[in-house]
């Protein structure tokens, strides 16, 4: 029989829609069930790519890994990242098909949405029930002739839909009896309850208004989700900020790493690992008085690397990493930040950029051009021996880039290829370790390169290496679990399971 399937929408952007449906997915995991993910269109520059190269959303992935499930674009056929504030690369199974604004993409949008509707009914031949996740609201008025993610496919999927509102933004009443108003009769004949998410406080003081409000919905709110500060999980597209500050405590005890915030920053999952060890201070900064003597600086991907790296010169972010640089702060690129490294950025076929030509960071001799094709792949690369790591260090991680990197110096390798031989194509350092770049998503994931990395951190920085031990798998796997358990415990199961009739 094709799987069961239920939905979850939400009053807006960045209510907990992603992170629920993990939680879902990791509660019937736990129970026995094959279940799955699926988003039909998703916005986000923070993406992923399966084993097979295509790319999809990393949102589905963290729901996939919460399934036991290796992700596949099935679960997200549509992906659209922004390269400006009106214009994105349109992924479609897990391919590039067009650099498209709002209007353009409308045009095409059912030959897209039958791609997304032919992914889902293969994922439903394959599981007993299918997680789907809304984008944005369902009641943006102005845009429900457009909707291909929210209520069209909740009809297609025959899916009971559950409404999400976060109440530590205030106004969760208004906005989910808002949400329902606007909707039309057969779409809140699909709505078959609400959840609260981000709770703070005294639930007796909340119960008379999930009264009244049901009064007046005349459907239940099913569970009331407490704010958890310490449970951590994978951002879909909002960047998390921690404290700028430096009046921490033991912050001397420490390493102090900065990543720079740049505007169209991408796959800050990257930094997740180091974000979470507990022995290392992070910090996203986007001027140049925020940068303090950092042991590490990190320059992260970016949909636009000649708009962002104007960005680190208008702000003045260019001269205070080299002088940081100088002063002995190391500097880490990745992908695009790789490319910021070099001397010079070009795109002459204005794939990404209205600017052709745009210098860089001058820290490595290396000049990239954007070019039309697309790089996604898997790579499991082995660290050379190098200033950085000793040979035989296995990782792990992916290349999503547009940029073709003319390194024009004999610079150290960081990896060696399938054949055995150096590859500087994947990563190179600089002659004392001081400057590295790599174009490999992912790779810090890996604990023993992550390991090594910062215990050469340490060793320049003259540091103490208690921050270098730390079992990242491990980690998400008891945050996985810390949020099952959270949800189940704050919602009334009995009442969902009746709803899929699983």
């Amino acid at each position: 029989m094709p799987a069961k399937t239920l939905m979850i929408q939400g009053t807006g952007s960045g209510v907990g829609k992603s992170v629920l449906v993990a939680a879902l997915c990791r509660h019937f995991f736990k129970n026995g069930l094959r279940v799955a993910p699926f988003k039909a269109q998703n916005m986000s520059l923070n993406s992923f790519v399966t084993e097979d190269g295509g790319e999809m959303g990393r949102a589905q992935v963290f729901q996939a890994e919460a399934c036991g499930l290796k992700p596949s674009v099935a679960m997200n056929p549509i992906l659209l990242k922004p390269s400006s504030d009106n214009q994105s690369q349109v992924i479609v199974m897990g391919r590039p098909v067009a650099n498209s604004d709002a209007k353009n993409y409308y045009r095409n949008k059912e030959t897209y949405f039958k791609e997304a509707v032919s992914a889902f009914e293969s994922l439903r031949q394959s599981f007993d029930l299918i997680i789907l996740e809304g984008a944005g609201s369902p009641a943006e008025i102005n845009l429900k002739q457009h909707d291909v993610v929210n209520m069209r496919m909740a009809k297609l999927a025959n899916a009971p839909v559950l409404i999400v509102g976060d109440i530590d933004r205030g106004g969760v009443f208004a906005w989910m009896k808002g949400t329902y108003d606007l909707l039309d009769s057969e779409e809140q004949n699909i709505v078959k309850g609400f959840l609260i998410n981000k709770f703070r406080g005294d639930l007796d003081l909340l119960k008379p208004g999930l009264t009244q409000f049901e009064n007046l919905v005349h459907k239940p709110v099913l569970g009331v989700i407490p704010f958890d500060r310490e449970l951590y999980v994978d951002e879909e597209d909002s960047v998390p900020l921690p404290s700028i500050s430096t009046e921490i405590n033991g912050i001397q005890d420490k390493l102090k790493i900065d990543v720079i915030r740049l505007p169209r920053i991408s796959n800050f999952t990257d930094v997740s690992p180091l974000m979470h060890n507990p022995g290392i201070l992070l910090r996203y900064v986007w001027r140049p008085d925020q940068i303090q003597d950092p042991d590490l600086i990190l320059v992260p991907g970016s949909k636009n690397v000649l708009e962002d790296m104007e960005f680190l010169k208008n702000q003045g972010l260019d001269k205070k990493i080299l002088a940081c640089n100088k002063e002995g702060s190391l500097i880490l690129g990745i992908c695009a930040g790789f490319q910021m490294l070099g001397d010079l950025l070009e795109d002459p076929l204005g794939i990404e950029s209205s600017a052709k030509k745009f210098d860089g960071l001058g820290l490595l001799k290396m000049k990239t051009e954007i070019q039309q094709e697309k790089i996604t792949r898997q790579t499991n690369p082995i660290t050379c021996e190098s200033p950085i790591f000793k040979r035989g260090i296995n990782t792990s991680g992916y290349e999503i880039h547009m940029g073709r990197s003319q390194i024009q110096r004999d610079y150290p390798a960081l990896f060696l290829n399938s054949e055995g031989n150096a590859n500087p194509e994947l990563g190179i350092s600089n002659a004392d370790g001081t400057v590295l770049g790599a174009y490999i998503h992912g790779f810090l994931d890996s604990n023993d390169i992550r390991e090594a990395f910062l215990k050469h951190i340490c060793k320049k920085r003259k540091l103490p290496q208690d921050c270098a031990s730390f079992d990242y798998k491990k980690f998400r796997d008891r945050q996985m679990d810390r949020l099952c358990d959270l949800f189940s415990n704050n919602v009334n199961m009995e009442k969902i399971y009746e709803m899929v009739q699983c």
